[in-house]
């Protein structure tokens, strides 16, 4: 049975920060995890103000009735659906002096709760310290926001650490198109944006920034300072739209009505990032000491915006380290000091985006969706493992990687660095993953990508059959040619024009003669590799290029080339050791999965109980405790020596993924099904730091995963990787769908 998560909270179409936070929390969820929680909602709401709420919303709790707390206490203890509540807690949501109401349902569930915390007041006297005490004592977690916040519940509450968890407000992935494009779409090209965005009260202190403007102004005529959001329902009903109005009138009285606009309207979040992502400088201006977390900076920095902000608790945590830049409260003065140096500073604005977008990418949705399952996974004791699910396939990434010469090897995020230049190891994967998506989805534009990727093959081949690997960004063959060796990218090579011949009646015919032209000049440089991975590599392309031409001379070379691979093994190993060197080093799986292949090319079974004998050696080395943890690059693992941690490669994961795939294929394991489901799963954040690697918004998956941190850059071999492991598991999933039709189909018998 899927365990029900009741969420307690506001929720839209109430228009307030915390039913934001509520709905996009919960659909990250759902987005991430939809088969391993049910998702209802409790939305809190004032006797006679009822909205028309989505299917989600189960319950509706009158937070003004004193009765209404001990009712909803009965019905959520009385419906068995029910496993855990998760309640958005802020003092000013629920009835009773510091929201105290709200202790009478929460001491009348049996059920676990859990408790995010939105607001954590520092100094606390008795009354608000008994509160939150005794919200602690019947909750299994706390959550909190910042680093901040939990210390001053260690400290100041005296409440156990080891029961609160930081979870920092989500931010939205962004596919980060043009800023300059999206100001023309909105008719302000060449305009300067300043920006800011919430629901209006006078705690944001809008008019800081407002008396800055003249002096800002001056420096910059072109500027433009948004302010986005209408007036907060709460207020409006307590003082209309005063605030507002004064807000106008000083825009009149200093005579900025050609600099200042204001949105006035609950802006969806489609237009909301519009906004954010053209903005040059975010202001954060509020006046309010104690406020703990803004998700309005948090989406800012998001969206690569700078962002200058006054030092509430979050902003001095989120902005340190040349992330931002922090001003006193209400001081105008030196807001528009400020505001002027940073414009005046393209490279420290580039700076700030960058150390901003590291700071922030970690507490994207998908992240916060994590760890929130996981501490729904840690109370309920839940025994099934859960399902992280596959985002869409997107080669968005990949065709902003690609020109028309080839795929750039490397990214600044997720910008082509064309001053990297091409490698052929680089087009030869990408050449593999465009077939296999146009085998998929039969798109002429991946045929484009084929065409592109296959001629900078072509041109890397030389006269004896060997290839060159490394382009300089004009087309020329590096200098480093000369110096590196260059086996495993001939064998990459070899194994994608393989795959190409595997579907090439799929393809036009041009491109299917190239690459067997390609494959054959090789033949004889082929028979000569040395390298173990350029040998694996060779096999895999001359397995599958002699499933098309059987050629009676290919399979020899299979053959002799597996040997040399047995040669390897029997020199490397002993009775603790079953692998083919003194070390385990990159793209380990290959190795093995070759070896399986030169067995189903020439039925040699020596072939078969090494591939097998070797591949759950390596195995034994990749998975604890249901996760993968690949050889690190920062050291390879000397045979009797341990191994180093950290510095994770999608690469490897890729590659552990297309073995694991033909060893079930061929073995029908339960295991290598398993760990197949645990290594894709990776990319999604079943890793150490539980963050995605792959981003869904670009397409792009970031290059390693460190101790600490994800390394953000997207480039050409980790994004390829990726799509090449997201088709594999496709063409698994549907491999298995189909075995398990064909065994439940009924029995059909002939008299």
């Amino acid at each position: 049975m899927i365990p029900e998560i009741l969420v307690i909270g506001s929720y839209p179409p109430r228009e307030c920060g915390i039913a934001t936070y509520t709905q996009d929390l919960l659909a990250a969820i759902e987005r991430k995890f939809g088969e391993s929680f049910i998702l209802k909602v409790c939305a809190l709401e004032a006797k006679g103000r009822t909205l028309n709420y989505p299917s989600e919303v189960k319950y509706v709790l009158d937070i003004k009735s004193a009765d209404s707390y001990q009712l909803m206490a009965d019905r959520i203890e009385q419906d068995p659906a029910v496993s855990l509540l998760l309640i958005q807690h802020e003092f000013g949501l629920f009835e009773g002096h510091y929201g105290v109401k709200l202790l009478q349902l929460l001491y009348s569930v049996s059920k676990p709760i859990v408790v995010s915390m939105h607001t954590v007041l520092p100094n606390p006297d008795n009354d608000l310290k008994k509160v939150v005490r005794a919200i602690d004592a019947v909750s299994g977690m706390l959550i909190v926001m910042t680093l901040n916040s939990k210390n001053i519940l260690v400290n100041d509450y005296a409440l156990d650490p080891s029961k609160i968890v930081v979870i920092p407000h989500g931010t939205h992935l962004i596919a980060s198109p043009s800023k300059e494009s999206i100001k023309e779409r909105f008719d302000l090209d060449g305009t300067i944006i300043l920006s800011t965005f919430g629901l209006m009260s006078q705690g944001k202190s809008i008019e800081t920034a407002l008396y800055a403007l003249p002096e800002i102004i001056d420096k910059f005529p072109n500027v433009l300072y948004l302010v986005l959001g209408k007036t907060h329902p709460e207020v409006v009903r307590s003082e209309g739209e005063s605030y507002r109005m004064e807000l106008e009138a000083i825009v009149m009285n200093l005579g900025l009505q050609k600099h200042v606009q204001f949105v006035n309207r609950y802006l969806s979040l489609d237009y909301l990032l519009e906004y954010l992502e053209m903005t040059d400088i975010y202001l954060f201006t509020s006046k309010d000491p104690m406020q703990a977390v803004s998700g309005t900076m948090s989406y800012a920095m998001g969206c690569s915006c700078p962002v200058i902000s006054t030092p509430i608790p979050h902003a001095k945590e989120m902005l340190r380290d040349e992330a931002g830049v922090i001003v006193d409260f209400q001081d105008s003065q030196q807001l528009a000091t400020e505001v002027i140096n940073l414009l005046s500073d393209a490279e420290r604005r580039r700076r700030i985006r960058l150390n901003a977008l590291h700071r922030i990418r970690p507490t994207c949705w998908e992240n916060a969706a994590i760890e929130h399952a996981l501490v729904f996974s840690r109370l309920l004791g839940v025994t099934q493992r859960l399902n992280y699910a596959w985002p869409a396939l997107s080669l968005d990434h990949l065709k902003r990687m690609t020109t028309e010469r080839g795929l750039v090897q490397f990214a600044k995020i997720y910008h082509p660095d064309l001053e990297s230049g091409y490698t052929l190891d680089d087009n030869a994967r990408a050449l593999i993953a465009a077939i296999m998506h146009y085998e998929k989805s039969k798109e002429p534009a991946d045929l484009v990508l084929v065409d592109i990727y296959l001629k900078f093959i072509k041109d890397c081949q030389q006269s004896d059959g060997r290839f060159l690997n490394y382009v300089d960004r004009e087309g020329k063959f590096h200098e480093k040619n000369k110096h590196v060796n260059l086996e495993d990218s001939m064998g990459r090579a070899i194994w994608a024009l393989g795959e190409l011949l595997v579907v090439s009646t799929k393809l036009e015919l041009a491109q299917e003669l190239v690459a067997s032209a390609l494959i054959e000049k090789s033949l004889s440089a082929i028979q000569k590799l040395q390298s173990p991975r350029a040998i694996a590599f060779a096999i895999k392309g001359l397995y599958h290029y002699n499933t098309v031409r059987k050629s009676k001379d290919v399979e020899p070379i299979i053959e002799a080339l597996g040997e040399k691979l047995v040669t390897c093994y029997y020199a490397s190993s002993d009775i603790t050791w079953s692998w083919f060197e003194e070390y385990l080093t990159y793209a380990n799986s290959v190795l093995p999965e070759a070896l399986l292949m030169a067995h189903l090319a020439t039925g040699n079974r020596i072939f078969k109980h090494i591939a097998k004998s070797s591949f759950d050696f390596l195995l034994g080395h990749l998975f604890h405790h249901e996760e993968i943890r690949v050889i690190s690059n920062r050291g390879w693992q000397n045979k009797g020596e341990g191994r180093s941690r950290f510095g994770e490669q999608p690469i490897d994961v890729a590659y552990t993924i297309f073995a694991l795939s033909l060893f079930y294929e061929c073995f029908q394991s339960e295991k290598y099904r398993k760990h197949l489901s645990d290594a894709f799963a990776w990319f999604h954040g079943k890793n150490h730091l539980h963050q995605i690697i792959y981003n869904p918004a670009t397409g792009g998956c970031c290059d390693g995963l460190e101790e600490f941190n994800v390394n953000l850059n997207q480039g050409a071999e980790s994004t390829v990787c990726y799509l090449m492991a997201h088709m594999t598991m496709e063409l698994h999933k549907q491999r298995v769908e189909a075995e398990e039709e064909e065994v439940s189909a009924p029995l059909h018998l002939v008299n």
